[in-house]
């Protein structure tokens, strides 16, 4: 099953997140994801998603995640 969630990227103490579209059954510090819906980063309250594809995917079957679905609620822009 197709999960979208949050990849942690970035340094220590400065947390950053991609918004991912993955395999449910892989770990989300591998790298294999199949495609990068968007970034969060949590210090400077930015969210960017690509809509449009996240509506896409969910259409195919795609799960959110409670974060991510947290995050779509918040008004995160469209690119």
């Amino acid at each position: 099953m197709l999960k979208i969630r949050l990849q942690r990227v970035g340094r220590k103490h400065d947390p950053n997140f991609r918004v991912v579209l993955m395999d449910s059954r892989r770990a989300a510090k591998s790298a294999k994801v199949n495609e990068i819906l968007g970034q969060y980063e949590p210090r400077r309250k930015h969210i960017n998603l690509k809509r449009e594809r996240i509506e896409y995917w969910q259409s195919k079957g795609a799960q959110l995640t409670n974060t991510v679905r947290d995050l779509l609620k918040r008004g995160g822009g469209s690119k």
